[in-house]
């Protein structure tokens, strides 16, 4: 009980705990997932891997260990820094994971939203206004 309230008196609402924490509970309170629930099934799918070994919910995670999270054509790769006691604001993050994902996995998502936007059936005739906006914002017109 007393270990508990040590911990709380870090203060503010994004109090850091550098002991272990369950790899779905992190995923979560990174951001990496919007909900606790897609990280676990994540996990289960085998699109989690700590320092290349694919890894269960319940597994914990460290401090200076290596995660691999594929997120559909995107792997992003995460090192842990430290581990938040629950979800933390976006400006916090940094705080607590390293992005090292590298160049060409950004530009992969990237080359697969123009082909999304810009893949018309033949006959479909003109783009819709919605269609314009997309590929405008994809130019940066």
């Amino acid at each position: 009980m007393s270990d508990r309230q040590d911990n709380s008196a870090g203060g503010g609402s994004a109090a850091r705990d550098d002991g272990p924490r369950r790899l779905d509970r992190w995923l979560w309170g990174v951001r990496i997932f919007k909900t606790r629930a897609a990280a676990a099934e994540a996990c289960r799918a085998g699109d989690v891997a700590i320092n290349d070994v694919a890894a269960k919910p319940a597994r914990e995670v460290r401090i200076d260990e290596t995660i691999r999270v594929r997120q559909g054509l995107v792997t992003r790769t995460l090192v842990v820094r430290g581990a938040p006691r629950s979800r933390v604001g976006a400006a916090l993050v940094a705080g607590y994971c390293e992005e090292t994902t590298p160049a060409e996995e950004w530009e992969k998502a990237k080359v697969q939203r123009v082909q999304q936007v810009m893949a018309r059936p033949p006959g479909a005739g003109r783009p819709t206004k919605r269609d314009r906006r997309r590929l405008e914002e994809l130019w940066g017109d």
